[in-house]
């Protein structure tokens, strides 16, 4: 479809990609001057923008009322509290009553948390990059009072956002029907059923493992092969890509790609962008080295770390990501968990105005903390006079392998793991006295359902007690504060509906739990929202889940989420949540559903690996019958975990004491009084065997 775009904003206002080193101006202790329409809002992001001299509303009739009835254009300005460029944007611009004045006077200001409504964040998303402009947040959107796009884009100095907003506000006075008409065309585009836009129409192709070679092959052309992953600066962790490599490695027997992988994981280990003294990752790094972190952390993105690392501990033992694993845990612990058992959203990357300057450390900082140990700390972490970052900042990083540099050191493992355990205790001491990021304290539905599977993956690889714990914790906190009998809520404590990606997550999560922990009751929840979803969310045409309930508000379009990002496709979880309550259910409706989104979707597998290596993972195993591992008898739950403890992606794993009325058990029964494991494929199933060694060898003989 050919989308007109008005040359005098396209061509005027560009995307100014701005230096990672730029700060805001300190934020003010003086009272309040200015109150708007967001005062009553429970989003920290809104709420941080409640005492802006712009008018700001929140998403709803009364703005959208206000624009129709005054036939102004919406600005519609989307962020998250902890997202930076959002802050500098806000200060620089949005606190400016220059500024401000110019946008109450020609617009209808509305701000959004984008993990509040990631329905309507999809949508305006997708509308920007139509018009061939750079996305990203802020996300700054032109609509008009029926919600249509015109123009947008991302972080503008202030300068440029004075003139664009004058710019636009006369276009829409002056060229209104040039300019609605291209908004017409921008919201038809957005409103393209997924199966038009990317060929789904024309039905579904079978894969084979070459289709999968050539896919690897496609990627690690763009492997970086000194610092691991892509070849590309900023570096995101993508859990879902290197997740692919694990399963394809696995399956291929490739082992090329498990190198690669296992040197990403070290590299993201040992680089800045983790928290050596705090544990857990924050959302990116600027460079291509993992060093400088963009110094946010994100609840997704650990969650999923956990589940990766906890793979590669289960491959290859290494207790290096044990201690990732266990870091994670102790700061999710420390610093994200509510007292019911949620997990908190994100910290900012910026404290005192300033970002990543909780994180830092000076050289004689690290030197008064190290003591007689400092030469030792120095070298471990890279910390130098000058500073590895800016001018007197060190971001803690490794540049050698524990080994190689304990031997350098003249020291044992255990002598320089202990001197860096010793300092980053002290190091987290005096962390903790300074003024903390700030903490996004929504409790999202799908992103504590991330963070439950990881920690399922990681008490199946470790058997340690703090993953248990939290797990255990937070499984309940999701099952009674967040599934009600309406649905799921997506945050806590607000009258929010889930969103698939929600329900996707959840399912998941309750899934992976039951192969942990084996509780039913939570089995039967994933089974319970799986229909609901079906009901609310399936769209038989094209056999794709939309991202919003039918029961939701109405959009100017219903998208449906099919490429996989920082967070899996919401489609693509839900297309291994079925294959695997399909299998444990005996549930045929489910496994049809599944093979129907995985077979049509494999044309774009083959096309673009890299965003859609969650579906590439999915489908990789149905090259394969998939492994149904059962258990029954006294000692059912012990030998499962030590099957956990195995790299196994392509099986289910059921488990029962006393019974159960689970139809895969059905017939299966204790033999010779012990505990007995019943490895089947296909529902034919092998020899019974009594203990775990003797059921993997079997999984391994499937061939």
């Amino acid at each position: 479809m050919k989308i007109l775009i008005l040359s005098t904003l396209a061509i005027s206002f560009l995307f100014i990609q701005c230096t990672q080193n730029m700060t805001h101006q300190e934020e003010t202790t003086e009272e309040y001057e200015f109150t708007n329409h967001l005062i009553n809002s429970t989003s920290p992001y809104l709420l941080q923008h409640a005492h802006n001299p712009v008018d700001w509303y929140p998403w709803g009739p009364e703005a959208l009322n206000k624009a129709k009835e005054e036939n102004k254009p919406i600005l519609l300005s989307i962020g998250y509290s902890s997202c930076h460029w959002c802050h500098v944007m806000a200060h620089e611009s949005f606190e400016n009553e220059e500024i401000a004045r110019l946008m109450n006077e020609r617009f209808i200001n509305i701000k959004l948390d984008r993990e509040e409504r990631p329905d309507l964040d999809n949508i305006y998303m997708d509308a920007v990059q139509a018009m061939g402009l750079r996305g990203g947040w802020p996300l700054n959107v032109f609509i008009t009072p029926d919600q249509k796009p015109f123009y947008g884009g991302t972080y503008f100095p202030p300068d440029q956002w004075k003139k664009l907003i004058v710019s636009v506000s006369d276009a829409y006075e002056h060229k209104y029907d040039q300019l609605y008409e291209s908004a017409s065309q921008f919201a038809a585009n957005i409103d393209q059923s997924e199966a038009e836009k990317y060929g789904l129409t024309d039905g579904g192709v079978a894969l084979t493992l070459s289709d999968f070679d050539t896919a690897y092959d496609s990627l690690k052309n763009k492997f970086d092969p000194e610092w691991g992953g892509m070849n590309r600066a900023p570096k995101f962790p993508m859990p879902a890509l290197w997740n692919f490599l694990l399963t394809y490695s696995h399956t291929s027997g490739q082992t090329k790609a498990r190198e690669h992988c296992l040197l990403t994981l070290d590299k993201i280990a040992s680089g800045g962008i983790y928290d050596h003294v705090g544990g857990g990752f924050s959302r990116y790094s600027v460079d291509g080295e993992w060093h400088v972190p963009h110094f946010e952390k994100m609840l997704y993105d650990n969650g999923q770390l956990l589940s990766l690392y906890a793979n590669a501990y289960k491959l290859t033992g290494k207790s290096e990501y044990k201690q990732v694993l266990t870091g994670i845990a102790q700061w999710l612990q420390r610093e994200m968990l509510h007292e019911q058992g949620g997990f908190y959203s994100a910290l900012d990357a910026d404290s005192e105005g300033e970002e990543g300057k909780f994180y830092v450390w000076t050289f004689e900082e690290v030197k008064e903390l190290a003591g007689g140990d400092f030469s030792v700390i120095a070298e471990y972490y890279n910390v130098t006079k000058e500073g590895n970052w800016e001018p007197g900042k060190n971001v803690l990083r490794k540049l050698e392998d524990d080994k190689v540099l304990a031997t350098e050191l003249n020291l044992s493992v255990t002598e320089l793991r202990d001197q860096v355990e010793q300092f980053n205790a002290k190091a987290l001491a005096v962390r903790n006295t300074r003024i903390r990021p700030g903490l996004d304290n929504k409790l999202i539905a799908g992103w504590n359902g991330l963070a439950l599977t990881g920690l399922c993956h990681s008490y199946q690889a470790t058997g340690e007690s703090i993953f248990a714990d939290l797990a255990t914790e937070n499984a309940a906190f999701i099952s009674q504060q967040l599934v009600t009998n309406k649905g799921l809520v997506r945050i806590y404590g607000l009258d929010t509906r889930g969103y698939l990606e929600d329900y996707a997550a959840v399912i998941q999560a309750f899934i992976t739990y039951y192969e942990t922990f084996f509780d039913e009751t939570y089995l039967e929840l994933a089974r319970t929202m799986t229909n609901q979803v079906i009901d609310e969310f399936f769209d038989p045409k094209e056999n794709l889940f939309y991202y919003t309930s039918n029961q939701a508000e109405h959009l100017i379009a219903r998208k449906k989420e099919i490429f996989d990002n920082v967070i899996p496709a919401s489609n693509s979880i839900m297309a291994e949540n079925l294959h695997k309550l399909g299998l444990m259910y005996d549930d045929e409706s489910y496994k049809k559903i599944a093979f129907t989104m995985i077979y049509q979707v494999n044309k774009l597998i083959r096309q673009e690996p890299e965003y859609l290596s969650n579906w590439a993972s999915i489908s990789l195993l149905r090259l394969k019958p998939t492994a149904e591992v059962l258990l029954v008898g006294a000692q059912a739950h012990e030998q499962a975990l030590q099957i956990n403890k195995t790299y196994l992606p392509n099986k289910i794993l059921m488990a029962s004491t006393t019974g159960s009325s689970l139809p895969l058990f059905e017939y299966k029964t204790v033999a010779d009084n012990e505990t007995t494991i019943y490895v089947c494929f296909d529902k034919v199933c092998k020899r019974p065997v009594n203990n775990f060694t003797d059921a993997l060898a079997e999984i391994h003989d499937r061939k």
